[in-house]
């Protein structure tokens, strides 16, 4: 038996797409290559040059699946990319994207970002009409679907995405272009920018930046379908948009920090995080001689937390950046090598000091419980932990992987009852007011804190209520 001594949230991944651009392949590439954080179990790309469709994908990383002579193979100016890290359906090759099928004459693929809470239904519903699936990722429903519907190439795009409910950004390449398309609650980012004469297209904007493409980014809304085409761009909406309700954790955990989604830097949004949890500290007296980040996604809010406070800001703890993922037979000695492998705390620092060490979440809580134990090690007198985020009390299903409520220590714990488990001498989580404030938006998905979920569950229903069943005071 093995197990991962990291305990981290992961999104499950990243699309992107070329129109119009001779070497379409090696920009994808690059695009993906920008976009690694948000999936490395798998990648690939798929290229059309003519009616010609041609693909090539892997398990691994960007840089490990494909070399010069796979990018030199894929031919044409239209391309789609993916990168993946699996929530829905298990990690097998028949699972990485892009998916391919056969329409009539002509092949079609696809790339898909995030989950369908309605795939389970839609798969039975398929399977009885015929379809015979590759894979188990919820992915492939969207190709059946397409080959089902109706009409033009087009109409057979809004037909099989009106049946879709969930979190998703997906592209579609054909041979009359690429379709962008966004799930109608506006879950998961998508955008594009303007690149030479074509276009670029991406789950986040920090891949146009790679390839120095217009600073003009246009989100694809909710609920709307981008074509792009030989006679430029035809924007529908298959769905009536049900507003912006981006997935918060875009913004406190999976998004690079030099990443635009939907209007908000990154960064800035994690800066804000930073501030507003300092303020709360001010107003209940809490005072520290340091302010630590855990890298990196924590960095832009203890930069922010040390702005508002007027404590130190110092780089306390080191990434092993090198280590990649680490499994090891689960004794508790080897699970505390682990960490040390993967982080150290610089003694000099931290030793003798009183420490604010803020961190994106807590999810099952072990890691969280070890960066503290590291840190009193190497002499820390205190370290009170804040979180930017609010208390993950609920699974997620839309795209993250956090599909139960074992999985999440603050579903099962108080805050007082897992500050006592983490050996803290303080914890506070961030409310979503907290979060709005910050954002200067309440356009945002919260399901994962509250329990407000934005679209029906289908059969992940009854995960909340045999939950609830068990625990009544819940």
């Amino acid at each position: 038996m093995v197990c991962e001594i990291i305990e981290e949230i992961h999104e499950e991944c990243g699309v992107f797409g070329v129109y119009h651009a001779e070497d379409s392949a090696s920009l994808t590439y690059y695009g993906l290559h920008a976009l690694q954080h948000r999936g490395q179990e798998g990648c690939g790309i798929a290229t059309m040059n003519g009616e010609c469709l041609t693909a090539y994908k892997g398990k691994g990383l960007v840089s490990e699946v494909f070399r010069d002579e796979q990018i030199q193979a894929l031919q044409g100016e239209y391309a789609i990319g993916h990168v993946r890290y699996s929530t829905a359906g298990g990690n097998e090759i028949e699972n990485v994207q892009p998916l391919i099928a056969n329409l009539e004459k002509h092949k079609f693929a696809v790339v898909h970002n995030g989950q369908i809470v309605n795939a389970k239904e839609l798969r039975i519903e398929l399977e009885k009409k015929g379809s015979i699936f590759q894979g188990s990722s919820d992915s492939e429903i969207i190709l059946h679907l397409i080959q089902q519907g109706k009409g033009s190439f087009s109409e057979r795009i809004k037909q099989a995405f009106q049946r879709l409910e969930g979190a998703y950004a997906c592209l579609v390449l054909c041979e009359e272009g690429i379709f962008a398309i966004r799930d109608h609650n506006g879950l998961r980012p998508l955008a594009y920018a303007s690149y030479q004469d074509g276009y670029l297209i991406s789950s986040e904007s920090c891949a146009f930046d790679v390839m120095s493409s217009s600073k003009e980014i246009t989100d694809v809304d909710s609920g709307e379908i981008v074509w792009f085409h030989s006679k430029g761009i035809t924007k529908e909406y298959y769905r009536k948009p049900q507003g912006v309700h981006m997935c918060a954790m875009e913004y406190i955990y999976f998004a690079r920090p030099d990443s635009v989604i939907d209007g908000i830097n990154v960064h800035e949004a994690r800066v804000a995080t930073g501030r507003v949890m300092a303020q709360k500290d001010k107003e209940s007296g809490v005072s520290a001689d340091i302010v630590i980040g855990v890298p990196d996604s924590s960095t832009s809010a203890a930069i922010g937390y040390a702005k508002e406070s007027g404590i130190p800001y110092e780089l306390g703890l080191i990434k092993n950046r090198y280590v990649g993922r680490t499994f090891i037979q689960p004794t508790q000695k080897q699970r505390e090598r682990g960490v040390r492998m993967k982080l150290s705390a610089i003694e000099s620092l931290v030793s003798g000091k009183r420490i604010i060490l803020i961190d994106d979440s807590i999810v099952r809580g072990t890691t969280s419980r070890r960066i503290v134990q590291l840190l009193k090690e190497a002499g820390a007198k205190e370290v009170h932990i804040r979180i930017g985020a609010p208390a993950i009390t609920h699974p997620c299903f839309y795209g993250v992987d956090t599909s139960s409520f074992e999985e999440l220590i603050s579903a099962r714990m108080s805050d007082a009852e897992l500050c006592e488990y983490l050996k803290a001498d303080s914890l506070r989580f961030m409310e979503i007011s907290d979060l709005i404030k910050a954002y200067q938006s309440d356009a945002l998905c919260t399901a994962c804190f509250s329990g407000h979920y934005v679209t029906k569950l289908f059969s992940y229903g009854t995960i909340i209520q045999a939950f609830y069943e068990s625990h009544p005071l819940k």
